[in-house]
């Protein structure tokens, strides 16, 4: 079984590009896969490994400066969901484009106490994810702002500012908490004071929380080859696209207009027959990889825009 950890801590890394090797260099010992980024404002990805791989990893991790309480979420995969390891440095380990005070933050809200916070009358519940990861599965009555990438949120926020404001309280969640904890600092830094946070994100919740009392409806989309997650951290139905890279549901792969490793009914129309050709041998060259028992890299998963933690 491999171990899946996501991680993200807000810190004061003065030179980053120190940290890189050494990180680096531990990863590929340990056999650990995945993306990890590192800027001045912290660190924050996903890995996956054998689980001392990842236990001596998190153990170097928690040695770096202010990142003695790192915040990690784990699962499990029964196959390595990444064919590559990355560790990169970066201006910002969650791009929303602004400078914000990432430890300024609205309060933290336990995955226990969610359910009452957003079942009071009045709250305003919004979804910090990108549009494609709400279609996948989001919390009953939650706001979509419908945004691309997390970069667009503060436009979008400056357009509803009135509304948001008028709210008695607002609760924002992402998948592992780590565009929630800029976005409502975002939202403090601009004068709304009543602003709480899904601690631990989406992941922590659907681990935690009985199905049965559960707000969630849908899955939640990973950054991985897992794609989507269910209760319990179970697999999810969805798959990826490897035309469009995007997530596709069950009902959308009975379409006739998917096609597997080529296009799905979102994309289909999108791609000239001299692509398409090019996409069906790539999904050939994957499968008969896969027999083999390899990895084949041109299946990679894309890490989107903006890396969430799970």
């Amino acid at each position: 079984m491999i171990q899946v950890a996501a991680l993200y801590r807000f810190a004061s890394f003065p030179d980053p590009a120190m940290l890189r090797g050494p990180l680096l260099d531990l990863c590929m010992a340990q056999g650990v896969k995945g993306t990890l980024l590192l800027a001045t404002e912290g660190i924050n990805g996903t890995i996956a490994g054998p689980p001392e791989g990842i236990d001596q990893v998190l153990a170097h991790i928690r040695t770096l400066p202010d990142c003695a309480d790192l915040d990690v979420k784990f699962s499990a995969a029964e196959t390595m969901p990444f064919h590559r390891l990355k560790v990169r440095l970066k201006r910002e380990i969650v791009t929303m484009g602004e400078r914000v005070d990432p430890l300024a933050v609205g309060s933290y809200v336990a995955p226990a106490d969610w359910n009452a916070l957003i079942d009071q009358p009045g709250t305003l519940v919004i979804d910090a994810r990108n549009d494609y990861e709400v279609r996948v599965g989001s919390f009953a009555g939650a706001v979509d702002p419908g945004t691309s990438s997390f970069s667009d949120f503060p436009a979008w926020f400056r357009t509803h500012r009135e509304e948001i404001a008028a709210a008695p309280r607002v609760a924002m969640f992402c998948t592992g908490g780590i565009r929630c904890e800029k976005a409502t600092a975002l939202l403090k830094a601009e004068g709304i004071e009543h602003v709480h946070h899904l601690q631990g994100g989406i992941l922590k919740y659907l681990e935690e929380v009985p199905e049965a009392d559960s707000r969630w409806r849908g899955e939640c989309f990973v950054f991985d080859e897992r794609v989507a997650v269910g209760h319990g951290l179970a697999p999810g139905t969805h798959v990826l696209c490897r035309g469009c890279r995007m997530p596709v549901s069950p009902e959308d792969r009975a379409s006739p207009l998917y096609e597997e490793g080529v296009a799905c009914p979102a994309c289909h129309g999108a791609r000239d027959e001299g692509t398409r050709a090019g996409y069906a041998e790539r999904h050939r060259q994957a499968s008969l990889a896969k027999a083999r028992g390899q990895a084949h890299v041109g299946a990679t998963h894309p890490k989107k825009r903006a890396l969430a933690t799970p």
